[in-house]
């Protein structure tokens, strides 16, 4: 499956070393100002190359608007939205093109369908995540309009995690740190992973913040229950925790209860969301990283005829891939929160009678 979303859906297209990727967005209400410096700006803050801690791969990623957007607005028909990439080096791939590499999507795609892209893993690469952050760019000005702010930052690289959670700081992190007090730490482990031609793990948290109740969809369409499938469809990551997560079962419940005054949750254990639904408080999402599977280390695999080889990989690589995936996650909040605020206009009469009553 290449869509995702009910109402608010988006379909993604493209390989890491095509001609281009993109995506089209059906849903979008007509009327919604798209701010394309918003959308280039969180691309920005995703393409590779910005710093020594990345993939030394130069992408522009310049988006270019195809249909939907008129002087401005959205017209209420599919947005379509191309990146054309200028920077692959294909032949860097050679070498694996009949090989597995330990970790990736190479084996399972070539078992799948008989065939695969080679170059750069094709769809499999996380260079298709660049469509899902100019579609979620789409969906953070759809939720602005609402009240709804999204942040994110790194908490953790390796098993050097942050003792405080600065979003502000992370904002201009060159790496997306939430504490600085450990953030040369942590810059020195992905220096120290990047210069042995290995790669490390990390851990990113998300915020949604100003979500109004109602927001879900049970039983079997609950917020946390897709924000889970989202955000574990991210290339890399292997776990995913709503609220305080793993932790809620190591604790009784007169402490994982979020206890109720007049003003609202005296805390927030459940991570915003009870029964599936929005409970109009801030929605936390932990995401875990697996380290970069492109490693510049001898291993042992098989190739396509089933004999054992070395795989000695060339090219450009992330020696951290959470530190990136962190704008993704963001991204796909924003596409879920996006598509269960459409979803939740017809669950009252009111919501209807408001919209159709003259």
């Amino acid at each position: 499956m290449n869509s995702f979303g009910l109402k608010f859906r988006v379909t993604t297209f493209g390989e890491s070393h095509g001609k281009a990727l993109g995506c089209v967005i059906d849903g979008v209400p007509a009327g919604l100002k798209i701010d394309e410096a918003f959308i280039q700006d969180r691309l920005d803050k995703r393409k590779p190359g910005k710093s020594k801690l990345e993939t030394s791969r130069k992408e522009d990623d310049k988006v270019e608007i195809l249909s939907g957007v008129f002087e401005g607005v959205s017209t209420g028909t599919p947005i379509a939205m191309v990146i054309f990439n200028t920077n692959q080096k294909s032949k860097d791939y050679e070498n694996v093109k009949d090989i597995f590499r330990p970790s990736h999507g190479d084996f399972t795609y070539f078992h799948k369908y008989g065939v695969r892209d080679y170059r750069g893993g094709g769809r499999s690469s996380a260079r298709e995540t660049a469509t899902r952050v100019a579609s979620g760019a789409v969906a953070q000005l759809l939720l602005k309009e609402l009240g709804v702010k999204i942040v994110s930052g790194v908490s953790a690289i390796g098993t050097i995690e942050a003792k405080t959670h600065d979003f502000d700081y992370a904002s201009s992190s060159p790496f997306y740190a939430l504490d600085k007090s450990v953030a040369h730490l942590q810059e020195s482990a992905i220096m120290e992973a990047k210069n042995t031609h290995d790669s490390i793990g990390g851990v990113v948290i998300t915020k949604a913040i100003g979500v109004p109740i109602g927001l879900g969809q049970p039983m079997y369409y609950k917020l946390d229950a897709i924000l889970a499938d989202a955000f574990m469809g991210i290339n890399a990551v292997k776990a995913v925790e709503i609220g305080d997560g793993m932790q809620s079962a190591k604790v009784k419940g007169s402490i994982n209860n979020d206890q109720i005054n007049k003003n609202g949750f005296l805390s927030n254990h459940a991570g915003g969301i009870l029964a599936g639904i929005s409970n109009g408080d801030t929605i936390t999402v932990t995401t875990h990283f697996k380290p970069t599977p492109s490693i510049f280390q001898a291993q042992k695999t098989t190739n396509t005829q089933n004999e054992e080889v070395l795989c000695e990989l060339k090219g450009r690589h992330d020696p951290c891939v959470a530190i990136r995936g962190n704008i993704v996650c963001e991204a796909m909040m924003a596409l879920v929160l996006a598509d269960m605020a459409l979803l939740n206009m017809g669950s009252k009469m009111e919501h209807l009678i408001n919209i159709y009553k003259k």
